[in-house]
Parts: C-alpha cells; structure tokens; sequence
C-alpha cells in the first residue's frame, strides 16, 4: 500500500512537472492576405462593378474595419512601418527603397514581425506558388535589409506549411499594380496592369465613374476600369489560397486578416497623402477552433479610428506573443491595454526621384494635410508615375491647351508650402480644402489637428527634417531614367536626359 501510494505521487509529481516545463499554449495560424495598392474597392465596401465574392465572405465572418489608415501612401516606408509596429518616421526607414545597400539595422529593441512569431514556434512563410499556380509575388520591400532573413527558408510554395506547429503566412497580391519588373517599361508604349489580359472585364469606360479630380475624359475611364477589374482578379486569385486553406481543414485553425499595404493605385492615390493614397481595407476573421477575443465580434463592421501600425500588435495578440511595452502598434483584438486612437497620422518623404516632406492626420471626421517641401507637388516630376499613369501625361496635355477647369485644374497648380483641411463627411473626394475657411467648427478643426501633427512629430522623433546625403539621392533619377524613361518636357526643363541603359536586377516597388 506504501509503495502503491508512493508511485502514485511519483506520477503526479511528473505530471505537475511536466506542465509547469511546457506552459506553451495552443496557438493558431496566421495568414496575411496583403493587397497591393488597394482602397475600399470591394463589394463589402460598396464598391460598385468588381467582383469580389472571397473577400466579401470573409468580411461577412469577420470583422471589416472601415477607417484604417495608412502610415505612408507607398508600399516599402509603409511595410517597413508595420513589420515592426512603429512608425517609419521613427525608425529612419521613411524614404522609399533606402538603406538597402548599406549597414543601417533597425534601432535596439525594434525587430521585424517574423523574428518575434519565429521566437514563438511559427514558422514563417512568404508565400508564391501552390498546386503549380502563382498566388503571391513574394514582396518585402522592406527598408531594411541587414536584419537577417525575414522568412524561415524554403517557404515560397504552400506545401511548406507544416501540419505540427503553427504557421504565419504571407501572400502578396499580385494584382492592382503595373507589370514592370522587366524593368524595360520605357521600351512599351503602355505598362499593362499584372494579369491584365486574363481579367473579366466588369468594369468598363461606359460603366465607370472616376472621383472628380481628374478630368471626364476617355483615357480616365479606361484606367479607372482596369484598376477595378485588377481588384476582381486580385480576389479570384486570393481565392485560390482560401480554398485550399478549407480543403485541407485547416481553415478553423487559422486567422486570416485582408489588408492594403496602402492606398490605390491612381495618380492621386499612391504617394500622397489624401484619403485616396491612405485609406485601406482591412478584415479579420477568427477561426473556430479557438476561443475568439475580446474586442471581436463575427459579421460586423467597425468604424473606429485605425492606424494600419496596428496590424503588428494586432497580429502578435493574435499569435499569443504579448506586445512590447514601447512599440507604437496598438492591437484590435483582446484586452485594451491602450487607448482607443483619437488620431492617425501619415507621412510622405522621398519616393524615387521625387522629394516630397509631408505629413498628414486624421480624425474621424476631419483630415489635415501639410506639405512642408517647396514646389509643385501632385505635378512635380515622378518618372514612374508619368510613363505609367496615363492620366498624368493626359493632365498636362489638357493643362497647357486650357482645357483643364475646377479641381483638376486645382490639382495641377498646387505647390507647396501649404496646408489643407477636408470634411471628409461632406466632401469624401477631398475637393474644398477649408484651411482658410472662417467657421467656426472647421477653425476649430484646423487649430486641434495642427497641435496634433506638431506634438506626434516631437514625440516619435519623426526624422523627417532631417536632409539625405545628395549622393543617396541622385543616383534615383537615372535608375528612374533608365527604367521607366523621362517625358519630353521634363527634359525640355533640364536638358537632355541620358539614353535609357541596362538596369540592375528587378526588385518589387
């Protein structure tokens, strides 16, 4: 009987011990479906002529955020903002494709979303191709490069994800962005959109209506049409990865959260600061199979103020990985350990060969724009944008024959310095700016939104003001040149460009 009582405390006392030696909880997969330069374009947002069923399913399980704001109106400052969870002003990675040829690390205690999951079992992937088919591109585009690997080896094809620990999944669409990669675009008469000739033509000119800063013209229609268009293959092939995440039953084990990386891809969406280039989606759905968080209720719609920053925390909540103390990510889910956000704020610097200091915030009614560089700004020079975006070289046409009026001949003279204030209740397009409006409300408006700016400027040390080295910024507007070509009155102003020569290895933007 001693002997019996004996081993019976023997095996409790290694039960206990074995319990306290692995505290490890269940954690659940992760998969990110990042869209690329994507606003509310969706029919869960009431976007009209796309198709886009997949996403519209998982919005109607989960939960679809309404004002999600972007950090920086393109994707690399961006990314480089939400992979660490803190502002891309704060950690130097605010210019677009910096750092990528030199020693530059990420300051102390700021790592990359990977390495933290990494830390916590998961294995990390980057996904491209499953079953033989691309779904993804593999983008980082990161400002950062000397961190070590980002993703666990051997992770770009869907058969990689382990069935015996939890994994967290990246798939980058490949759609709602211009085929470029060759870098031969200044060769095409016309950059096509990535799969533009495989997409269903929903959209179309005669069915359209672009925003009304641009001009009622053939060319704008047609554009704005394939963008649409570009958001229904983006979804089809999303579905893809959806279908088989539910055919190997993996579905209810894994979070799945829909974002842009920024805003859409239009001349006056990406890389700058209205609502058009910041303003993106986001849905989260929570697996059965787990208990779901505080602050998550399935089929609803949230309209709480959101900086896409908080996909980092959000994501690590959602991985059981508590958030550190000092990083500027704010989770979504479970317990609130901070504020709700009164505010959130963007920045633009240096894209390419265009320099460019701006800084924006909003509120949820209220959007406050400043430009702090001098010049034209929505028509300075961008290589890119004016070999790609008809519209631009459009815009000029129509400027120099006086047949642009109201606000896209507005748009077409704003220089800065400057400030601007926009209703975003009565004025969504962001036409009447009200900065130098005298009611009291928008005053009101105007004084809280400045204090706002100046005091997030001070207190995340935005590095902004702070001028990069010439010989960083040079080379830009050749590599620009070389890719993408220079326009005829761009060289008229400043001589003759260089012929177009052999560009490095092609990178994602």
């Amino acid at each position: 009987m001693i002997l019996r009582r004996l081993v019976s405390c023997f095996a409790l006392a290694l039960l206990a011990n074995a319990s306290a030696a692995d505290p490890t909880p269940r954690r659940p997969n992760i998969l990110w479906l990042a869209g690329e330069n994507l606003a509310h374009d969706l029919g869960c947002y009431g976007a009209k002529h796309v198709r886009t069923p997949r996403l519209d399913r998982l919005a109607a399980e989960g939960v679809r955020y309404t004002n999600v704001i972007a950090t920086n109106p393109t994707c690399a400052p961006s990314r480089s903002a939400f992979f660490t969870g803190m502002y891309q002003t704060s950690t130097d990675t605010h210019p677009m494709r910096s750092h990528r040829t030199d020693a530059y690390r990420l300051p102390d205690g700021v790592r990359p979303i990977t390495h933290r999951l990494r830390d916590a079992g998961y294995f990390t992937a980057n996904l491209k191709t499953l079953d033989g088919k691309e779904i993804g591109t593999g983008k980082l585009d990161l400002n950062f490069v000397n961190e070590g690997p980002i993703y666990h080896e051997h992770s770009s094809d869907w058969s990689a994800l382990p069935k015996d620990r939890p994994f967290f999944a990246v798939v980058n669409a490949m759609e709602s962005e211009y085929d470029i990669y060759d870098r031969q675009t200044w060769k095409h008469a016309r950059a096509e959109w990535v799969g533009e000739r495989e997409h269903e033509k929903i959209a179309t000119p005669a069915n359209v209506t672009p925003p009304p800063y641009y001009p009622d013209h053939p060319v704008v229609r047609e554009e704005w049409a394939r963008y649409l268009n570009s958001v229904s293959g983006m979804d089809k092939r999303f579905g893809v990865v959806l279908e088989k995440l539910r055919a190997e039953g993996r579905e209810d084990d894994t979070v799945i959260i829909f974002f842009g990386d920024n805003g859409r891809l239009e001349p006056r969406g990406i890389h700058w600061c209205y609502d058009s280039g910041l303003r993106v989606p986001l849905i989260i759905r929570w697996p059965k199979n787990f208990p779901a968080p505080a602050r998550y209720a399935p089929g609803t719609v949230n309209a709480e103020l959101v900086s896409l920053l908080d996909l980092t925390a959000t994501t690590l909540a959602a991985a059981n990985v508590p958030r550190p103390l000092l990083m500027q990510s704010h989770s979504l889910i479970g317990e609130r350990t901070t504020p709700p956000r009164s505010y959130a704020f963007a920045a633009r610097d240096r894209i390419d060969e265009t320099e460019q200091r701006i800084r924006s915030v909003h509120d949820p009614r209220f959007h406050y724009i400043r430009t702090l560089s001098t010049g034209p700004t929505f028509a300075s020079l961008n290589r890119y944008k004016e070999k790609c975006f008809p519209i631009y070289p459009l815009m000029r046409q129509l400027l120099a024959e006086g047949k642009l009026t109201g606000a896209p001949l507005e748009l077409m003279q704003r220089t800065g310095p400057g400030e601007e204030l926009y209703d975003l209740r009565s004025d969504p397009h962001e036409i009447k700016n009200l900065a130098a409006s005298t009611q009291p409300e928008h005053r009101e408006a105007l004084i809280r939104l400045r204090a706002a700016l100046d005091t997030w400027m001070a207190e995340t040390g935005d590095r902004g003001h702070i001028p990069e080295p010439r010989a960083i910024v040079a080379p830009f507007a050749k590599e620009m040149h070389d890719w993408f070509g220079t326009p005829a009155w761009a060289q008229a102003q400043s001589g003759a460009a260089p012929a177009p020569a052999a560009a490095p290895a092609p990178t994602r933007r």
